[in-house]
Formats: C-alpha cells, sequence, structure tokens
C-alpha cells in the first residue's frame, strides 16, 4: 500500500493521477469526501500531522509513502516519521527543495529543509529526496492581473530560474514510490533552461494572443505585497531567496528529470499552454 499526503496540493494531486491503475493507494486530507470517486483504487481518509491516532490509522499497512509538510519551521515531518516507523513503512519519499545544495541559502525555508531531510535520513527507513527548483505553477499567482491589467508585477524580472513543471516532479515521486533503485538518492529537479520572469511574461503573451507588460518590484514594494499574504518570518525569507537568485543562485539547470523519465523535462511553454485558461 502506498500513501500520498498532500494529495491536494500541487504535486501530491498529479503523484494521485499518475500510481498505476493496477496499485492500491491511500490519501490522506483532511477532507477526505472531496477525494471520493476521484481514483477508484484509491483511499482517502481523514489525517492531521497534529492528530496521532489519524496518523497511525492512515499509515496502517502502509509500506511507501509520499510526505509534503507545509509548516514552515513547524514539527509536522517530525510527527510523520515517528508514526511511519512506528507502522512499519519501508520507505518514504520526500518533497524537499533545491536550494539545500547551495551553501549561501541559510534562509528560514531552506534550513527548515536541510532538518526535515535530516530527520528523514536518520529515521531507520528508506529514503528519497525530491529537491524540486521552483515549480512553473507558481506563475498561477500572476493569473488576476494577467486577466485584470494585461500585467505581470514580481521581482528578479531579469534573473534565470530553472524552474520546474510540477507534473515532472509528480512522475519522479510515482516511479521513486514504486520502483527500484531509489532508496538512499537525492534528486534535484529542475526544468530544460533558466528562464526569466520576463520570458515568461512574453510566452504567456504569445499564447493568450495579447499583449502583457512585466513590471519589477522592489524590495520594499515586494514586501509590502508579500506582507498581507504571509508572516514577517517568511516574507524575510521569501526575499532572501529572491537575492539569490538576482545572484544566478537558481539558474542551472540538472539533468536528472530527462535520465529518469527518458525524456526531456517539460518546458514553461508547454506547461503554460496546458493551463491558459487559468489566464483567460
Amino acid at each position: 500500500m502506498i500513501l500520498v499526503t498532500g494529495a491536494t496540493g500541487t504535486v501530491g494531486r498529479e503523484v494521485v493521477r499518475r500510481i498505476p491503475p493496477d496499485l492500491r493507494f491511500r490519501v490522506m486530507c483532511r477532507n477526505p469526501e472531496g477525494f471520493a470517486g476521484l481514483r477508484a483504487q484509491a483511499e482517502a481518509v481523514h489525517g492531521d500531522y497534529r492528530d496521532r491516532p489519524s496518523l497511525a490509522r492512515a499509515l496502517r499497512g502502509v509500506s511507501a509513502a509520499f510526505l509534503v509538510t507545509a509548516e514552515i519551521g513547524g514539527d509536522q515531518d517530525a510527527r510523520f516519521l515517528r508514526a511511519a516507523r512506528s507502522a512499519g513503512v519501508r520507505h518514504v519519499v520526500k518533497l524537499s527543495a533545491a536550494a539545500v545544495e547551495d551553501p549561501g541559502a541559510e534562509d528560514l525555508i531552506t534550513r527548515w529543509q536541510r532538518g526535515n531531510e535530516e530527520l528523514l535520513r536518520g529515521s531507520g527507513m528508506e529514503w528519497t529526496l525530491l529537491r524540486p527548483r521552483s515549480f512553473m505553477s507558481n506563475s498561477l499567482s500572476w493569473a488576476a492581473t494577467v486577466r485584470a491589467e494585461r500585467v505581470v508585477r514580481g521581482l528578479c524580472g531579469a534573473s534565470g530560474n530553472a524552474c520546474v513543471d510540477p507534473r515532472d516532479i509528480a512522475e519522479v515521486a510515482v516511479r521513486a514510490l514504486t520502483g527500484d533503485g531509489h532508496a538512499g538518492r537525492s534528486y534535484t529537479l529542475t526544468g530544460p533552461e533558466a528562464i526569466t520572469a520576463a520570458e515568461q511574461t512574453a510566452q504567456l503573451a504569445q499564447l493568450l494572443g495579447r499583449p502583457l507588460r512585466f513590471e519589477e518590484l522592489g524590495p520594499e514594494q515586494a514586501r509590502t505585497a508579500l506582507r498581507g499574504k504571509y508572516p514577517h518570518a517568511l516574507v524575510e525569507a521569501l526575499l532572501e531567496s529572491a537575492q539569490r537568485q538576482r545572484a544566478g543562485a537558481k539558474a542551472q539547470v540538472d539533468g536528472t528529470v530527462p535520465v529518469l523519465l527518458g525524456r526531456p523535462a517539460g518546458s514553461f511553454r508547454a506547461w503554460a499552454r496546458d493551463h491558459l485558461s487559468a489566464f483567460v
């Protein structure tokens, strides 16, 4: 039995879609009713990282698990791994981040992910770490202003980011969950090229068939905008990450996706074409 956490999230939902139809699996979520009928072989169960009995129920009979946590600075990983080890889980595939490999990355988010990776490596279970660069789907945050103003506003408009299609991350995750040879491996996952936000905006404009412009936000403008969504510590971590991108820290393309999947990594243009309705 495979368990998928984060099954309503960007990567988790794509993992659910890609698990082979002959395999039984379980999804852990706060609202199992929302998964009714999504996949015939899927069992949806209620689970909460802070609820030990619910974790035990979700992990009963599970041999491999896909782990996604989102409480920055929290102890969700520790709680899950204790429960997984007690339940006899053999293999955990964890969604981490490419920044953990960058010695210059010391922001809150990266330090939290590094700590979580250490917990998994020391858990006594087999592990696989997925370290993606930024998701191409992050550009969905532009949709409202693209529709209303034909504008994209953001930081680092001229700095490249080798962002990755979440569908590629999910396909790698499913291979790690269902195949051999992935235990003890760490995979850096990127797209096929480093692309700037301004270039992404131009590609969106071509696909939409209407002009768009990119407006660069200064650090204080970005700080003000982010404070409306996130707590102070997370805002500062995001701004630190943006500074690293300006310095070129996110532009390196890794060849792991094509090696593992036997095809080129998905491009931003292809991702945008498949999600164009969000920007219309």
